[in-house]
């Protein structure tokens, strides 16, 4: 019986153990179905947190901003011009995905950019666009002939100790420009759309992206760590941007001669005329395109031919005799365009996810063809302020950072600003008898030859764009002519006159040099922005 009952228990405890385990594995399976079901609650809490601060909503507009932006561009472009396209075709290359947004991708037809100095080719070999200026037509062009009062004087560039390919290039400004888009757009991580982009899209101070009507009229947004404005002369996004000062010295009156050659081949040429300059230079093998200066923003009306018959009357007789039926022929065809010459010294706002670039940011008067030497010359720079950055989320670390390139591009910008607003003063006529001389000094100074020509022709070509130099040839211009005032024999009335001719040289100078920031211009190593190193990553 003992045995009997001893087993009984035995069973039982056996029994009630058994139970009690397969009750634990019960509560253990029914705690980690709890256990991962918190979790899983909690993950899609945090990912729904996640996803609610990613995208902000702009009350004062309505629509999403992507706060970290992880998507398919990396930088925005707004404008598909020289800058713009180059840009483009520069910073896709080294990797990045870039958006460019045009407002017209058809061909335009311009009368100015169509002169790249030397300097500015030299800009496009080191981007690998040089290619751009074949299969357009484009004209080389080797320096200046000059010419004043019946006499004329024949300026080159100093290419001696550069490849042989090196020099200048004139063309059809609407071809050049879509050869670059094409090899831009030939890039698999470009996408190039037509559109109009009507604002920058801003939060928090930082521009995310911008706003654009496509060619449809379909309202869109796009969104990218930096937005980069390049939109021209007619910029409608500079303001938020920059403190545009912009000016119109003067209008272009843009002409087209045709089946007839220069008197000096392959150069362009400038006649210092009166009231204002007059140049002629190729555009194509059967083309020279003739632009007349008119100072103020009044042009003669063409549609009752005031226009035309001022320049029959006043430019024609001006104009070299080996050109002068051609202009009258030019003239009476009537295919006669007008172009506001603007100038505008850089004065960014350095904002959070944005930068300017090209006419939109920078202008001079386009005597020189200066802006087609500053664009690449921008460009190269910003491509090396970039390469060392693998994200560029951070748009407040980023933007102080790129506030080195608005310091650093400084010299060369500057120096050919400078150089296109006091040459164009210089060569304007002027009732007053110093600006006279000034201007009959700058023509014998560079007729002289050697340094005298080759200095001022090399800043002329961006090859040689040194803020010194451009000072020190000014007024060595103006301290020859009062030496030529004051030889052999001076008199008080001469030395008044020299005297006047200093300060009328200062006056020239000394505001436009103000204007583009003298410390900035002479002594960028001074300035913090200039050391400002890239974000670590």
């Amino acid at each position: 019986m003992n045995s009997s009952s001893s087993t009984s228990t035995t069973d039982t405890l056996h029994s009630f153990m058994e139970a009690l385990l397969i009750d634990q594995y019960l509560l253990g399976w029914i705690f980690a179905f709890l256990f991962g079901f918190l979790l899983l609650l909690n993950f899609k809490r945090k990912r729904e947190k996640n996803n609610s601060t990613e995208f902000g909503t702009d009350h004062s507009n309505g629509y999403y901003i992507p706060e970290n932006i992880a998507g398919s561009t990396d930088v925005i472009i707004v404008g598909a011009g020289v800058a713009g396209s180059a840009l483009a075709y520069t910073l896709a290359k080294d990797g990045r995905r870039v958006h460019v947004i045009e407002r017209d991708l058809t061909e335009q037809d311009r009368i100015v950019g169509e002169l790249l100095q030397p300097g500015g080719y030299l800009k496009l070999i080191e981007l690998g666009l040089e290619d751009c200026v074949n299969e357009i037509d484009a004209q080389r062009v080797f320096g200046y002939a000059l010419y004043m009062d019946g006499k004329n004087t024949r300026l080159s560039y100093p290419l001696e100790e550069i490849h042989s390919d090196v020099a200048g290039r004139s063309f059809h400004n609407g071809r050049f420009v879509q050869r670059m888009r094409e090899k831009a757009a030939s890039l698999p991580n470009v996408r190039m759309e037509q559109g109009t982009v009507t604002s920058l899209v801003e939060k928090k101070g930082s521009v995310k992206g911008v706003q654009y009507k496509t060619k449809d009229g379909q309202e869109l947004s796009a969104f990218a760590p930096l937005t980069i404005v390049c939109d021209g002369c007619f910029s409608n996004l500079r303001r938020s941007l920059c403190n545009p000062k912009v000016e119109v010295p003067s209008c272009f009156v843009g002409l087209i001669l045709e089946n007839i050659d220069l008197p000096h081949i392959n150069h362009g040429h400038v006649i210092l005329a009166d009231p204002s300059p007059i140049l002629f230079y190729k555009i194509s093998s059967t083309e020279i395109r003739c632009l007349v200066d008119l100072p103020g923003q009044k042009v003669p009306s063409i549609s009752n031919g005031e226009l035309a018959n001022y320049l029959k009357t006043v430019v024609a007789p001006q104009v070299p005799k080996q050109l002068y039926n051609s202009f009258m022929a030019a003239v009476d065809k009537g295919n006669i365009r007008i172009m506001p010459n603007r100038s505008m010294p850089a004065d960014p706002h350095p904002t959070p996810g944005a930068l300017l670039l090209g006419d939109a940011f920078n202008m001079r008067h386009p005597l020189t063809g200066g802006g087609m030497t500053v664009a690449p010359s921008d460009i190269v720079l910003i491509r090396d302020l970039l390469r060392p950055l693998c994200d560029l989320h951070d748009s407040s670390t980023l933007c102080k950072y790129l506030e080195s390139f608005y310091t650093l591009r400084k010299p060369v910008a500057s120096t050919i600003n400078t150089l296109a607003g006091a040459l164009y003063k210089v060569f304007c006529a002027s009732p007053d008898k110093a600006r006279q001389e000034m201007r009959n000094a700058c023509f014998d100074y560079l007729s002289l030859g050697g340094i005298c020509s080759q200095g001022p022709i090399a800043l002329l070509s961006g090859l040689n764009p040194r803020p010194i130099s451009l000072f020190l040839h000014f007024f060595a211009v103006a301290i020859y002519g009062v030496g030529h005032l004051l030889i052999p024999f001076p008199s008080p009335k001469r030395m008044w006159l020299g005297a006047r001719l200093i300060l009328g040289a200062s006056g020239i100078i000394f505001p436009i040099i103000k204007s583009e920031g003298l410390r900035q211009m002479f002594f960028p190593a001074t300035v913090p922005a200039y050391y400002r190193a890239p974000p670590i990553r």
